[in-house]
């Protein structure tokens, strides 16, 4: 085999077009595809040629963050990717490792201590955000892919500037990105994904996350409660408290209508809180937020304001 790529052979229409076309004497329906930039040699510390199809496949999917990429111990290049350009809310954070000698993916490193942080310029003072907390393989098949998301409270401005930092482990060896420089864009009009509300002296942010796949019907409604600490320059962590989300979607702009067989935000094994939301129709929609705590007592939104509904709210376009 070719030491300066590896070959796979894989069904045309499973993976689309061949990157090398077949001749009259290859099999009926398989074609050759090579990934470019590796050498496939047997190393333990790397996938196989099948994992590292599945990474090569899932990175041509996302943006690569070149200021939020590094190397470590001279070694091993460590990628960091996003679905886009950061922007307010819920955003997906993504690490992929390769060892320079062979450019193959590695399995076995973990990133930590992700810390994005505000300098707000004229008040100079600094603060965090929320986050997932863990950075954890994507799934099954992309064991390569770390994964782990941020929600940003405010835009870049002249106001304050963004940075991010992050520690990787990978094989034995460490490295750290300190405070590098990221921009945050604020989301089109008619898109809000992140709220806050307090309990007594405490602060809490209800992250929405990323509406973009819902349709018109029933749709799975997926958020987070994260808590503000004591220290506001460290990243807050999803809070411990229970939460149980009532939610009354609307439209504005026909009429506040509603819509039926909607279900409250109920928290789940991995942390995060869901519900199911079902939409009559595209357009704008006000989702009111009603916020209870184990007992059972309202604690944030739900307040009927001179228009019926809660001051505490999630908007989403579609």
């Amino acid at each position: 085999m070719n030491k300066k790529h590896f070959s796979i052979y894989v069904m045309a229409a499973l993976f689309g077009a061949a990157v090398t076309s077949c001749n009259s004497n290859d099999d009926a329906g398989v074609a050759e595809i090579e990934i470019p930039g590796i050498t496939f040699d047997g190393d333990k510390d790397c996938c196989s040629a099948e994992e590292a199809l599945q990474v090569f496949k899932f990175v041509q999917t996302v943006k690569i963050l070149p200021e939020l990429s590094t190397v470590v111990d001279d070694q091993y290049n460590v990628f960091a990717y996003a679905k886009g350009e950061f922007h307010t809310g819920y955003n997906e954070l993504f690490f992929v490792a390769t060892k320079k000698k062979n450019g193959n993916y590695v399995k076995d490193f973990t990133v930590e201590n992700l810390n994005p942080l505000m300098l707000m310029t004229k008040m100079n003072m600094q603060h965090s955000t929320p986050v997932l907390g863990s950075v954890n393989s994507f799934n099954n098949d992309y064991e390569a892919v770390k994964r782990t998301w941020v929600s940003f409270l405010m835009p870049s401005s002249d106001a304050g500037s963004w940075t991010l930092s992050y520690r990787v482990k990978i094989l034995g060896a460490e490295g750290t990105v300190a405070e590098k420089d990221i921009n945050v864009s604020e989301l089109p009009g008619g898109q809000s994904w992140l709220k806050s509300f307090k309990v007594d002296s405490d602060t809490y942010y209800l992250t929405l996350v990323s509406p973009t796949d819902w349709k018109t019907g029933s749709n799975t409604l997926k958020a987070y409660v994260s808590k503000k600490g004591s220290d506001a320059k460290k990243a807050y962590p999803l809070a411990n408290e229970l939460f149980t989300i009532d939610i009354d979607p609307r439209m504005p702009d026909m009429g506040n209508h509603t819509s039926p067989n909607n279900t409250p935000l109920t928290r789940q094994g991995d942390g995060s809180y869901q519900g199911t939301i079902n939409l009559t129709m595209s357009g704008l929609w006000r989702i009111h937020l009603t916020v209870k705590n184990a007992q059972g007592q309202v604690v944030a939104g739900g307040d009927n304001l001179s228009n019926g509904f809660s001051s505490l709210y999630w908007d989403v376009t579609f």
